[in-house]
């Protein structure tokens, strides 16, 4: 087992497909595993802040960046990006299928320090706010995706006082500060 010990700070981005369950549950294998793997790739393609990726969780990517930090418009360009291509996607596997595909786009942002550390070709990342990122995915605050959810911690590193410098996305209908979390960008 080797070890990468140097803790860094750096943002951890999750894309993760809403709906993946049931739709699991009640797909032809081979046409759920087709789409499901076109829908990330799509995502993946859609890298415009070239973040590392750490792993695919089945139905979630975990991206993360640890240097030339991306501010919040360009994390906002970022998630807009994969939301489009992934929707497109989306519609391109139900023409081409001919069926219905009822899934969207939930993405979490969240910074803080961890590290990596290698078992055998696997690196895997480590620490509070990679735990804090998948919290962040099981929450009841939007039951139904498309959004976006950075935590006050991304929020800080990006804004002196961040409840007050995204007051103009708290006055549009599809977005909201919550202090306890962060902020919710509905997509």
């Amino acid at each position: 087992m080797q070890h990468d010990t140097a803790n860094k700070n750096g943002m951890i981005m999750i894309p993760d497909i809403s709906g993946f369950t049931d739709f699991v549950i009640k797909s032809n294998m081979f046409v759920g595993k087709y789409i499901t793997e076109s829908l990330l790739k799509s995502v993946m393609d859609s890298n415009i802040l070239c973040l590392e990726i750490s792993e695919v969780e089945g139905d979630a990517i975990l991206f993360y960046k640890y240097h030339n930090l991306p501010t919040f418009e360009e994390t906002l360009m970022q998630i807009e990006q994969m939301y489009n291509d992934f929707q497109k996607e989306c519609k391109r596997l139900a023409l081409q299928l001919a069926i219905e595909i009822p899934l969207s786009l939930k993405i979490i942002v969240h910074y803080g320090e961890f590290t990596k550390y290698k078992i055998g070709k696997f690196e895997k990342l480590y620490g509070a706010p990679v735990v804090e990122a998948h919290k962040m995915l099981k929450n009841h605050i939007a039951e139904y995706p498309p959004y976006a959810l950075f935590s006050n911690a991304f929020l800080e590193i990006n804004f002196d006082q961040p409840e007050k410098a995204t007051v103009a996305y708290d006055n549009c209908e599809d977005c909201k500060y919550l202090p306890e979390i962060g902020y919710i960008h509905y997509l």
